[in-house]
């Protein structure tokens, strides 16, 4: 009988949904999850939800909800006479209490049956908003040990308020925020294809050159997941190599203010096989596996727009669905970077391998799961578990998770 009823509670599935109230307790916003996926496919998971009024609180109140875009592309404390260094886009607004008569019935997502069901209020109101299509990834920009303020990138924010009208602000008492991420999951089958570079280089009073080659064993890659880096090195030169460095570099193009710089993500330097000396050459293999754990300590490293600290992946690549062009807000990619030292006067000889960083699409394949095993997916599996709630047909346990404060003085309170 024991182990009957063990199996039966096993079968219980429980839904993790996000719930904020206001700080006067009179409005409450529940949200089934707060990673929105963007497939590349020209749309968008929806922000979807319920709000909840107070009853004795509703009389003929208005209230309204927005997503809004954060761009931050300077620090917050160097911010001086009026000088910003953000950019502040409502994405998409509308009335969510009362409804507006004349906007068309929009079908409810699972979630929202499900949590209208539960709530069972008649002053429980779904909404829907959809994020336009070259809205930016969220993107955060990792802080130094000195950094104060809020965080480089791209920030994206769920808002519902009371107000007389849809120009008008609100008031902090009567509003709620809720921090949210758009990420990108592109669902790209991997191939054979197998990327590669060759370079040489030749020298001025001696004859004859170093011809370097690197290949990887595919162009996409997950995060997490390790990569293989294969180096041919021929020398028909008269000069030595001493040493080799293998290295991920991330790029990141601050679009607003044309900006770009680079951080090393993934490190490996080696004198095994070296010197390769006049008429040798040498064949090896180099594994590299970047990701956000072995840069705490870094600053200005990009990260995936991250929300927890169990939840911290290496900002993925950009990818825009038509023109690169159109990208916007921090733009995201990544190289594989191989360096031969060929002493003081030979200076150095440096190929660069473009490649791929991304979340594994829904319909990535079982082999594909298998290769990503690693501690750093099995976090994400555990996070994506908390933050989406399951669509599934059968009648589940809902369990509500309370969202952060806002740390707010009570001066900012009243205000």
């Amino acid at each position: 009988m024991i182990p009957l009823i063990f199996l039966l509670a096993m079968q219980v599935v429980a839904v993790k949904v996000f719930k904020k109230t206001a700080p006067n307790g009179k409005v409450t916003v529940y949200l089934g999850k707060r990673d929105f996926v963007d497939r590349l496919d020209g749309v968008c998971d929806p922000v979807d939800g319920v709000i909840v009024i107070d009853n004795d609180y509703l009389r003929d109140r208005r209230i309204y909800g927005q997503v809004m875009t954060t761009f931050r592309y300077g620090r917050e404390e160097d911010e001086v006479m009026g000088l910003k260094f953000s950019k502040d886009m409502v994405l998409c607004k509308e009335q969510v209490v009362p409804p507006h008569h004349n906007k068309k019935t929009t079908e409810l997502s699972p979630i929202q049956e499900k949590l209208l069901k539960k709530l069972d209020n008649q002053n429980a109101f779904p909404f829907t908003f959809n994020l336009p299509e070259l809205a930016p990834p969220s993107v955060t920009l990792q802080h130094g040990e000195n950094d104060a303020g809020r965080p480089l990138g791209v920030e994206y924010e769920m808002k519902a308020f009371v107000a007389d009208n849809d120009q008008d602000p609100g008031h902090r008492r009567s509003t709620v925020s809720l921090r949210i991420r758009k990420v990108q999951h592109a669902a790209l089958t991997r191939g054979q294809k197998q990327p590669s570079v060759l370079v040489s280089k030749g020298f001025t009073f001696s004859a004859g050159k170093i011809n370097l080659e690197v290949t990887l064993d595919r162009d996409i890659y997950y995060h997490g997941e390790e990569m293989a880096a294969n180096v041919h090195v021929s020398n028909t030169s008269k000069k030595s190599v001493r040493n080799i460095k293998v290295m991920v570099v991330q790029h990141c193009e601050v679009t607003m203010v044309n900006a770009h710089f680079t951080k090393t993500v993934a490190h490996l330097e080696t004198r095994e096989g070296c010197p390769i000396t006049p008429g040798a050459s040498l064949t090896k293999s180099f594994h590299l596996r970047p990701c956000a754990s072995n840069n705490k300590d870094k600053r200005g490293i990009a990260l995936d727009g991250h929300l927890k600290d169990e939840d911290v992946n290496l900002a993925s690549t950009t990818m825009v669905p038509g023109n690169p062009n159109d990208a916007l807000g921090f733009v995201v990619s990544y190289s594989l970077r191989v360096k031969l030292h060929l002493g003081t006067l030979g200076g150095e000889l440096q190929a660069d391998l473009p490649f791929k960083l991304v979340h594994p699409g829904p319909d990535y394949e079982a082999e594909d799961i298998k290769e990503v095993a690693f501690k750093v997916n099995t976090k994400r599996e555990a996070y994506q578990k908390q933050c989406y709630a399951k669509d599934a047909a059968e009648e589940e346990n809902i369990v509500f998770e309370d969202f952060a404060k806002l740390r707010m003085s009570m001066s900012e309170i009243d205000n």
